[in-house]
């Protein structure tokens, strides 16, 4: 390259430079009043701090759509794909091949495509559990969600069912145990961890395993986890009691101020808390003249009329003690 061209590219790229200089120094001041601009990301636009002209609108924020509170999440965090879930034995991470036989435009496969698509499928499943530790993931965590549907539990109780369940497989918890026996389990210490308990009747009734085996496995996840599970509120039961009798909010309301007066008397202790919230709902209701029998409160509660007749009067007493 010549000393003329040399010196013709530098001139042109000099003033190339200035231009965009120039460019961006009127970006940067208001064209009205040549006052500074500022930049508002939470409405997308840049205005004058001085005249307050609104120079551009409907910006695009490139920003995340998340927030971080620290390096570490900020790295864990993707805009992409779906978030992870404990409640899938891969937490969501791996595909999955639809079962619909057919192509992008909604037309159905030919028989040769939808047996390749099977062989796939097959092929897929084989891979998503490769070693019998997935394999027993996968199985307890269908388990903990047919059951927390079957009890109609919410899906922060099937997360963290999930996670206590994960947390006895790498501490080696199931050898000589059931993989029903542990999930039932960890989704009963979930449910009352959460304040949304179920009896252990109710639990059994939606397990493949015994009462004895489901409370015996429990009471084993909870010691060697160190879980912290407070007793079961009485009080926690009666909105779904009240609720499958059809009973108002003031029977709901009356049966929390029973089971109040019962603790500040002490009958609670050593009780059935099912019993107790089943009593005081059945004798609430006697209470507001919204009549319901013994046999229906003992239907939804599962629980014996003769458990609720005892703790009927007990809790009964108990008023009569603190409001003679």
């Amino acid at each position: 390259m010549t000393d003329t061209s040399i010196r013709r590219y530098s001139n042109e790229r000099e003033t190339e430079t200035e231009q965009t200089d120039k460019e961006e120094s009127e970006t940067l001041v208001c064209p009205e009043c040549n006052g500074s601009l500022l930049s508002d990301s939470e409405r997308g636009e840049t205005v004058c701090e001085d005249c307050g002209l609104v120079v551009e609108e409907d910006e695009i924020d490139p920003g995340p759509e998340w927030r971080a509170f620290d390096s570490k999440e900020k790295d864990e965090k993707s805009r992409v794909g779906a978030p992870t879930t404990n409640m899938m034995h891969d937490k969501g991470l791996s595909t999955n091949i639809g079962w619909q036989d057919k192509d992008a435009y909604g037309n159905s496969l030919s028989s040769r495509q939808r047996e390749k698509m099977q062989r796939l499928r097959t092929w897929n499943e084989r891979f998503r559990t490769r070693d019998s530790k997935e394999r027993n993931l996968k199985q307890a965590l269908g388990e903990i969600d047919r059951m927390a549907s079957a009890l109609g539990l919410p899906e922060n109780v099937r997360e963290t069912a999930s996670v206590i369940y994960r947390r006895a497989l790498d501490e080696d918890l199931l050898p000589g145990r059931s993989i029903e026996g542990v999930s039932t389990a960890s989704l009963y210490a979930a449910a009352r961890q959460a304040g949304t308990p179920r009896s252990l009747d109710e639990i059994a009734g939606v397990s493949r395993v015994e009462k004895d085996e489901i409370a015996r496995t429990y009471r084993y996840v909870v010691r060697e986890l160190s879980l912290e599970i407070q007793p079961a509120d009485p009080e926690s039961y009666v909105p779904r009691f009240a609720s499958d009798l059809d009973l108002s909010e003031e029977v709901e309301r009356r049966a929390r101020q029973l089971l109040q007066n019962a603790k500040q008397e002490g009958v609670h202790s050593g009780k059935s808390p099912v019993g107790l919230a089943a009593a005081a709902v059945y004798a609430a209701s006697l209470l507001t003249n919204e009549k319901v029998t013994q046999s229906e409160v003992s239907e939804v509660a599962n629980i014996s009329e003769v458990t609720i007749r005892n703790r009927y009067h007990e809790l009964l007493e108990a008023e009569d003690n603190i409001h003679p």
